[in-house]
């Protein structure tokens, strides 16, 4: 594709008008509501959705398509994201009406740490063939790693940047709104806010070493695959909300999305094979987007059915290695897999528990 620097100037503002919409419209800290988060949902699957128009009637079919359907790869992969979030969001006990301002931080360094990923993966793909090949591994790697360990939930609170953070400062005993920081008598000390911020922050990075190469088996135009990324992380906070009594339902999704992330590494491996022995089948778009939607439609179904005959069974995020096992990650178990559960009647106990 030859995409003009002006396009690229274009859709970053875009972006950035978007953020900064969704800032503003979310006003002060507030509990989020179904209908104002199904409103935002629709919005910016819309938005998205037009974007993938655009370049269908004024670039190419063959752009919309790798477009669309690197969007959907990003927007399933994204509800995994989800699942760690509200791991996240309960083990801190994050009160609800602060929940909303934490997801749009994390949204922001998520969009900050891929564009960087996209640019290094882009040029290791243009100078070094063999990438593909790389990324592929990579994918099929984490994919297995992720169907063997789909009914367990990563260590999210006890990562080496929050104990350092903890090392360094002392740390409040409760949330002081949206601040990081605040001096009590004399000292400053660090909030769990602010731990919260920096725990989103590292996850955010780990979900970008598997979901950029995911979405370089789509399509290597990096305008696409930041395009496609920002478009589903944009909607990510609304779809939280929306989504947040149901993630416990959702008892397949890890295995659906280990399959996805093993069929694009196959995907990717082909591809370098087929540059260079052009008998070796590869993967079309179009043949692409039928997996992906099949595996999603399948696990999406079977996930539901499962959960109505047995309703006392959980989702799980799924990890690629086995999380070591911490006496206080039963309690989570037991409160819910996805940590749906409301924690603001928990945020003092969660606070000492953070602390």
């Amino acid at each position: 594709m030859d995409i003009s620097l002006t396009l690229w100037t274009v859709t970053v503002i875009g972006i950035i008008a978007l953020l900064v919409l969704d800032f503003v419209a979310s006003g002060k800290t507030h509990v989020v509501g179904t209908r104002e988060a199904a409103l935002w949902s629709v919005f910016y699957i819309v938005v998205a959705l037009a974007f993938a128009a655009g370049l269908f009637a004024f670039h190419s079919h063959e752009a919309g398509a790798e477009f669309f359907t690197a969007y959907v790869v990003e927007k399933s992969l994204s509800i995994d994201n989800l699942f760690v979030f509200a791991i996240i969001l309960t083990r801190f006990a994050v009160p609800d009406k602060l929940q909303h301002r934490v997801l749009l931080i994390g949204i922001v360094l998520a969009l900050v740490f891929r564009a960087i990923f996209i640019a290094i993966g882009a040029a290791a793909i243009a100078h070094f063939a063999f990438t593909f090949v790389i990324f592929g591994a990579l994918l099929i790697w984490t994919g297995i790693g992720l169907l063997r360990n789909r009914n367990e939930d990563p260590d999210v609170k006890d990562s080496f940047a929050v104990k350092m953070v903890k090392k360094r400062f002392p740390l409040a005993d409760d949330f002081h709104g949206t601040k990081w920081f605040i001096v009590e008598n004399g000292k400053k000390m660090v909030t769990p806010m602010f731990l919260v911020v920096l725990a989103i922050g590292t996850t955010d990075i780990l979900f970008a070493l598997d979901s950029i190469p995911a979405t370089f088996g789509v399509t290597q135009e990096p305008y696409l695959v930041f395009a496609a990324n920002a478009f589903a992380l944009l909607g990510l906070r609304a779809l939280y909300f929306l989504l947040k009594g149901l993630l416990d339902r959702l008892i397949f999704l890890s295995t659906g999305l280990a399959l996805i992330l093993i069929f694009i590494g196959i995907k990717l491996v082909l591809a370098f094979l087929h540059e260079e022995w052009p008998q070796v089948p590869h993967i079309t778009t179009g043949l692409s987007l039928l997996v992906i939607a099949v595996i999603l439609t399948v696990t999406t179904i079977a996930s539901i059915v499962v959960s109505r005959r047995d309703p006392e069974r959980i989702a799980h995020a799924g990890t690629v290695t086995k999380p070591k096992r911490r006496p206080e990650d039963s309690e989570v178990s037991e409160s819910g897999g996805s940590g749906s559960k409301s924690t603001e009647s928990n945020a003092d106990s969660g606070s000492d528990d953070a602390s």
